[in-house]
């Protein structure tokens, strides 16, 4: 096929420096990129005094990462602004927390101009381009505006909000009209996407619902659903290292005789780390025979630290997690081990090998790899359990793991000492279905579909312009 074009925030191409401490989104991009001679264009992390335009180029394993430098005030309003503060927390529900402030649109207005700018020269004829997530979502109307023809598709990795949250934004008419720029967006979830469609019944005149296309504003879109999946082929590459072992070793011997639980997120309020340790907590106070035969482990690197809500946070877990210490602890044993390291993702796999527990609840979460690896990490002879927010993307496709209302402490307990006390036939056969899907789903998969859909979709809306 046509060479393919990653637009995202942040580039962290294959085989970079600290490859294995990148994050899902970061690892399926790779992924994705390494079976073609790909091009990966964004910020590089960087600020620069005054805005160049000016493109850092290397490759590495076949793929081009092209970035480029951002001023500050690009930082502050693009991505700590409107971003981070407006976008994140509205779209995880969060409109307490939504700052709406017009410096912050128009940064984010002006990087996503920028970013088109740039990248324009480097887009060939046949070129097919990619663009991820919420930073970006103006994109394709920037790239329009200056000329650009090829085919452009938009996936959506964070969930899409009811009608009635999304309208609390301002502007929120015009960036949806911005969307229809594309030629296919993608969503995680059949659930994101019938919101998605529910606005622009709702909100655009004369708007056409089809099953796979919405007609608005002028034009036609193709939509779907498309859920990520890991790179399972790598991730099974990971599980026999040395490293891996050696940490799966490591966690076996530091929890002899006591049950290992994990939970591994990025600190963030959407994540629902304060919800899963009250949970924790009411486990422990449920079921006093049980409490030395259990050690929880949170891993929770920080992550946003200039925005304010991320501070509170990290304030309010540190007082958590020191309160169900000093509660429950014996002089030979804490029950909670909250950390805040980031860890790479070899060791991770060691970690969560030797888990009997994976502890994923978030509030509200687009997919969330973390619970698939937990998966894909375990024995099969002798396999943990996977509790699962019904919150999470993930959830439509894991409903053999122990789903839970996260904001429920009680439910958190009860799935806890279920899956502490799961016989092993029936943790091996809800096992089993869960690493089918997450094998079979797999990141080749959701680059595959979603790259076929959107050669299709241009081909579709050239044939109804002829």
């Amino acid at each position: 096929m046509s060479r393919l074009i990653v637009v995202s925030n942040r580039v962290t191409p294959p085989g970079g420096a600290g490859e294995e401490t990148t994050g899902g989104l970061a690892m399926a991009l790779a992924a994705a990129l390494k079976q073609y001679s790909g091009l990966w264009f964004g910020w590089s992390g960087k600020t620069t005094p005054e805005f160049t335009g000016q493109l850092a180029m290397q490759t590495v394993e076949g793929v081009t990462a092209a970035v480029v430098d951002l001023e500050e005030a690009d930082l502050d309003e693009y991505y700590n602004g409107y971003a981070n503060k407006t976008l994140w927390p509205l779209f995880h529900y969060r409109t307490d927390l939504a700052a709406y402030d017009r410096a912050y649109g128009a940064g984010y207005s002006r990087v996503n101009k920028r970013f088109a700018e740039t990248l324009a020269p480097l887009i060939r004829p046949d070129d097919v381009i990619w663009v991820h997530d919420y930073h970006l979502i103006p994109l394709a109307k920037e790239l329009r505006l200056l000329g650009v023809k090829n085919r452009i598709g938009f996936f959506l990795h964070i969930p899409w909000p009811a009608h009635q949250v999304f309208t609390t934004l301002p502007g929120h008419g015009q960036l949806v009209q911005a969307m229809f720029d594309y030629d296919l967006v993608g969503f995680q979830t059949a659930e994101f996407l019938q919101a998605f469609e529910e606005y622009v019944i709702a909100e655009a005149a004369g708007s056409q619902p089809t099953p796979d296309t919405l007609k608005a504003y002028g034009r036609t879109l193709k939509v779907g659903a498309f859920p990520i999946g890991l790179d399972a082929v790598d991730f099974a590459r990971l599980l026999k290292s040395p490293r891996a072992r050696r940490m799966r070793d490591l966690m076996i011997a530091s929890t002899v005789f006591r049950y290992l639980v994990v939970g591994v997120d990025r600190l963030d309020y959407s994540k629902g780390l304060e919800e899963r340790f009250m949970g924790f907590e009411r486990f422990l106070a449920d079921n006093p025979d049980m409490r030395r035969q259990v050690l929880m482990l949170q891993i929770a690197p920080v992550s946003r630290e200039a925005v304010e809500a991320y501070q509170e946070i990290r304030a309010r877990l540190d007082a958590l997690s020191g309160r169900i210490n000093g509660e429950y602890s014996d002089v030979d044993w804490n029950p909670f081990r909250y950390v805040n390291k980031n860890y790479r993702r070899d060791e991770l796999a060691g970690i969560y090998g030797a888990a009997r527990v994976g502890l994923i609840t978030p509030l509200r979460d687009g997919m969330n790899l973390v619970a698939k690896e937990y998966v894909a990490a375990q024995n099969p002879d002798d396999p943990g359990v996977l509790i699962l927010s019904r919150f999470a993307g993930a959830a439509g496709q894991m409903a053999e793991a122990l789903l839970v209302n996260p904001n429920s402490p009680e439910e958190i307990a009860d799935a806890l000492k279920r899956a502490l006390t799961m016989e092993k036939p029936e943790r091996i056969r809800r096992w089993r279905t869960l690493f089918d899907n997450v094998q079979r789903e797999d990141v080749t998969a959701w680059r595959d579909a979603f790259v076929s859909a959107l050669q299709g979709a241009r081909e579709r809306q050239t044939a109804m312009a002829s």
